[in-house]
């Protein structure tokens, strides 16, 4: 399985380390690491990004549950 396939499998934390790993090596490393960081990154940039909307709907979801227990408890 390449590194491509995996992505979609891996946790949240482990798809922002490698996003900035393959960021640094854009910078950093030498034409071999450089060509292979290019390569997974737009798809490490949407995942996070994706995933990253998905944490704050859900955040944004549990605030509103949580409102709306907070005014059923106080209007009882």
């Amino acid at each position: 399985m390449s590194l491509l396939e995996r992505i979609p499998t891996l946790s949240d934390d482990e798809v922002v380390n490698l996003l900035a790993n393959a960021q640094r090596l854009v910078e950093q490393g030498d034409e071999k690491q450089k060509a292979a960081a290019l390569e997974v990154l737009p798809l490490l940039k949407s995942q996070a990004e994706e995933r990253h909307a998905e944490r704050m709907e859900r955040a944004k979801e549990k605030r509103a549950a949580t409102r709306k227990a907070t005014l059923r408890k106080q209007a009882a």
